[in-house]
């Protein structure tokens, strides 16, 4: 869950994001950015912040909260990366209430990376786990 002052929460945030901020927009989601400017602004606040936007197209209650739930644990690891002070607005589309959490995180670094607030390499949360041979299984025979 991301802290509550990570957290994008009144309307004038969002509007804010959308209306100035940058759009890269991938098949499962759209991320609206909006960077700013420490020296700009000093009601900024230190840690990045992000939103989501998940309307009723994408499917009924038990579906967006499964979605926005996936989008949350997404973002959660990847919001450290992001500039100081930066907002994020994740909108889902349709075709997201039927992806796996793999192929939306794949379209969040895509657009985070066509934005330019993603690092080259992958979140520590995010590291494929290795598989194990089939030879380095542990005996558990019997000890005759």
């Amino acid at each position: 869950m991301l802290p509550a002052a990570a957290r994008l929460r009144r309307s004038e945030d969002f509007r804010v994001v959308l209306r100035r901020g940058s759009r890269a927009g991938r098949r499962r989601l759209v991320v609206h950015a909006l960077t700013t400017d420490p020296s700009e602004a000093a009601d900024v606040t230190s840690a990045a912040r992000a939103g989501f936007v998940v309307s009723k197209a994408v499917g009924n209650s038990v579906v967006r909260h499964r979605v926005t739930r996936r989008l949350r644990h997404l973002v959660s690891a990847r919001l450290g990366t992001l500039p100081a002070g930066s907002a994020l607005v994740v909108r889902a589309l349709p075709p997201s209430a039927t992806a796996s959490s793999a192929e939306l995180g794949a379209d969040l670094d895509a657009a985070l990376r066509r934005l330019g607030l993603s690092p080259s390499r992958r979140p520590a949360g995010d590291a494929p786990r290795p598989t194990r041979p089939a030879d380095a299984l542990p005996d558990h025979g019997s000890a005759v």
